[in-house]
This record gives C-alpha cells, structure tokens and sequence, in this order.
C-alpha cells in the first residue's frame, strides 16, 4: 500500500510540472524543442492556408517574428509545428496547452480575457455585412425576416443583436463551422447576408469564383482588436511577444506587412482584399496596447 502511495505521488508531482511548465512556455519549449503555432484555415489575410499544410497571412508572419525571437530566448532553432484551430476550440487550445500561440483572428474582450492572455493589438477590426451584390440589401434593416450567416464560436451575430439600429429586426441565424464554410451559406442561397470582420469577408470575396458577385454594405456594427492569443500567467513570453511587436511597430515593418497581405496581391490567386489600413488600427500601433473590446465600446 505504501509503495502505490509513494507512486500515486510520484506521478501528481510529475503531472504538477508539466501543469506549471505548460504556464511557462518559454520553459516547456526550450524542453521539448518544439513550438506549436495555432492557425486558421480561412481567417482572410489573417491567417489562411496555402494547401498542403503551409499557412500565410498577417499574424502568421507576426508570429513568425515572435517565434524567431523565441529562438533567441531559448538559444536554439524550435521546430514549429502547426496546428489548425477552429472558433469553437482554440481557447481550450491554448489553455491545455496544446497550442503555444494562436495566430489568427481572434479578438480581444475582457470574458476571453478571464481565460487567456493577448499580445499588443496588431489590427483593428470593423464587423460588417457581406451580400450578394444583386440582393438589394444596403443596411442592417434590410435584414429582417433573413438568414444571417456566421461562423460558430464568433461574437458578430450578437454584436448585430445588440446594434441600436437592429432594434426590432428578426432575422434567422445560420451557422458556419468556418469562415469558408460561412461564405459558402452566402454563396449557395442559404443565407442572405454573411455577418463577420470587414478583413474576413474581402478576403473570402476575394477569393471566391466571382468576386465582382458580393458586396460589402451597412454600417459598422463593431470596431474590434484583434490580437495574437496566448497562454494566460505567462509573463515572459508575453513580454516577448510584445516586445517583438513594439520593434515591429518603431521600425516600420509592421506598417509594411499590412501593406503586403490587404492592400497587395497574395498568394495563391495574387488576389488583393484591398483594405488600405484603418485609422482605428494606425492609432493601435501610435499607442500599443492589450485593451480588450469593452473599452472600444467605451469611446
């Protein structure tokens, strides 16, 4: 009995240091020599995949920086690994442990704040309305008594719900269990209106069949920062991330990757999302900051 005693603990103490590592990623990939990088499969220019197991976009090339710096912090070359998040699961993600950074979409607001940690805003995000460029809808109104996709796991139908000018509109919700998938309800008529990030909706438009077929209209329900996702209490890598942002932002270069991946054409079609930076987003980077949603709303 004492011997199972004595192994029972053995084993809680060896599972209690890989709980704390797993809060010190700069300890547990130093360890393990591998970092794993959540991405998404079709988070506009965000971050979107190539095929094949490759990814691009914005965050990926900002986590790539990240990553490169980490190198440094742990005085080797990490092998990265990639593994692909949806809405729905790249929280638990990150807090089990099974993704070190998440590079995608993912906005910041003080509920998911509870659960993790986000680096400095790197984008900030407008929530708009895609439609058929022949359905005739131009506002929020127009969208009562429709089938109003997004994607599961999102905030943009609530946000919809709560706009002052939504007061009174019924609308059905259809749900997505991707970006892709959600623009594919647009596409096929099962729903008249796809609700999301200004970004995602041109980049999905942009690489549809036919992109001269959808239009973005409306107003502006949400102005939302949007951050690179990582594990909560970890102060050092963090401070990492940040400060690989902050570098990023006084050289200019962050400046110039926008450019490259919304404003230039990108692989793979050499298609172009075609959204110059927004001032919202040029006053993030003039004042770098981890404020969540609430006080954007605030303003």
């Amino acid at each position: 009995m004492k011997k199972h005693l004595l192994a029972f603990a053995a084993c809680a103490l060896a599972a209690g240091g890989a709980f704390a590592q797993a809060g010190d990623t700069i300890a547990k990939v130093k360890a393990s020599g591998v970092v794993t990088m959540g991405v998404r499969d079709s988070s506009g220019a965000l971050s979107y995949t190539l095929g094949d197991g490759k990814y691009a976009g914005y965050h990926y090339e900002v986590c790539q920086r990240i990553l490169a710096n980490l190198d440094k912090a742990v005085g080797k070359k990490l092998e990265v690994k990639y593994q692909p998040v949806t809405s729905q699961n790249r929280i638990p993600l990150v807090q089990n442990g099974t993704v070190d950074i998440e590079c995608g979409s993912t906005t910041n607001n003080a509920t998911r704040q509870k659960d993790v940690s986000f680096a400095l805003t790197t984008y900030v995000e407008e929530v708009r309305i895609a439609v058929k460029a022949n359905s005739g809808i131009t506002s929020l109104a127009q969208l009562n008594g429709k089938n109003v996709a997004t994607t599961t796991g999102t905030t943009s139908v609530q946000l919809l719900r709560k706009h002052e000018r939504a007061t009174g509109i019924d609308f059905k919700e259809v749900f997505g269990k991707d970006h892709a998938d959600s623009f594919l309800l647009l596409e096929s008529g099962r729903a008249e209106a796809f609700v999301m990030d200004g970004q995602i909706l041109a980049g999905n438009i942009a690489t549809a069949k036919n992109p001269a077929d959808y239009k973005i209209v409306g107003e502006v329900i949400s102005v939302e920062p949007i951050a690179i996702m990582l594990r909560k209490d970890d102060p050092a890598f963090k401070k990492l991330a940040d400060d690989t942002i902050r570098e990023l932002i006084r050289t200019g270069e962050l400046a110039k990757m926008y450019d490259k991946w919304f404003v230039q054409p990108i692989p793979p079609k050499n298609t172009r999302v075609g959204l110059p930076v927004s001032d919202a987003t040029k006053a993030a980077w003039a004042s770098p900051n981890d404020k969540p949603l609430e006080e954007y709303l605030k303003k």
